[in-house]
């Protein structure tokens, strides 16, 4: 099977450097059609589906290998190897952006800049550390999810995706939840939301742009600026939006900001 049939790879754009946009739990990469525009014109763009989400191909989907997010990180660094010839801009939106952060640690060479879309390197309250959530939330969610899993979607999506303003937006996220299959949702999850990657931060080898939603239920402030400050080369920017997908809600002050960053970077 090839790289490219297994997560469903499109390439588009004009430029010169490349460009790789991860999606988030629970989404493929039609996520990201609302920024992709603002880029086409000067870079080229590769968009694809985590294995086990989206077109990707489910017959690759092996529970084991993607009982942690290191399994995602090896598809990264086949995928970016396949479809570049120099160091790419990664973007990961949610838990992506930490599967790119072991991507980069694990092969820097690989990589010129990455942003950060509502990133968080662990869920979960530990004394000072304010991940937004108790581990006894965090376990409540995970039994919902693997015991009703549409319930749990048609809830969760769209507080989730915030923007009350743009309600049909809540509506796209759950549906795109519920086109995931259950027990491949359900372990993605269960992954995700207890992943502790902290520990990985400060040896993050590249420039990283944070940049975090004003009001994000998800990923809250307080991790952004965590994460700004025990990451070396790093950069915060918060932008004025309700909700933890603004490449959807907000994308011209969230393409502004991820030019902004990439200029400042030569990428």
């Amino acid at each position: 099977m090839s790289i490219i049939q297994r997560n469903n790879v499109n390439i588009s754009g004009r430029g010169a450097r490349t460009v790789v946009l991860a999606h988030g739990f629970g989404c493929d990469q039609t996520m990201w059609r609302r920024l992709a525009p603002f880029f086409h014109d000067d870079y080229r763009l590769v968009l694809f589906d985590h294995v086990g989400s989206g077109s990707s191909d489910l017959c690759a989907y092996d529970a084991d290998k993607y009982d942690s997010l290191h399994g995602y990180a090896r598809d990264l660094i086949e995928l970016v190897r396949e479809v570049a010839d120099e160091p790419v801009v990664f973007v990961g939106h949610s838990v992506s952006a930490m599967i790119g952060l072991l991507a980069a640690v694990q092969v820097p060479q690989l990589f010129c800049a990455q942003a950060m879309v509502g990133p968080s390197p662990c869920y979960v309250n530990d004394g000072d550390y304010r991940g937004g959530f108790t581990r006894e939330d965090i376990d409540d969610l995970l039994t919902t999810l693997e015991s009703n899993y549409l319930g749990w979607s048609s809830a969760m999506a769209p507080a989730i995706m915030g923007a009350p303003d743009q309600p049909e937006l809540g509506v796209e996220l759950t549906n795109s939840f519920c086109q995931t299959d259950p027990q491949i949702a359900a372990q993605f999850a269960r992954v995700t939301f207890l992943s502790d990657h902290r520990g990985l931060l400060p040896s993050n080898p590249i420039p990283t742009l944070i940049l975090q939603a004003s009001e994000d239920l998800i990923a809250p402030r307080a991790v952004g600026e965590y994460m700004h400050r025990v990451m070396p080369g790093s950069t915060l920017r918060i932008i004025e939006n309700n909700g933890h997908c603004p490449h959807l809600s907000a994308p011209r002050a969230t393409a502004e900001a991820i030019g902004a960053f990439l200029r400042t970077t030569g990428s």
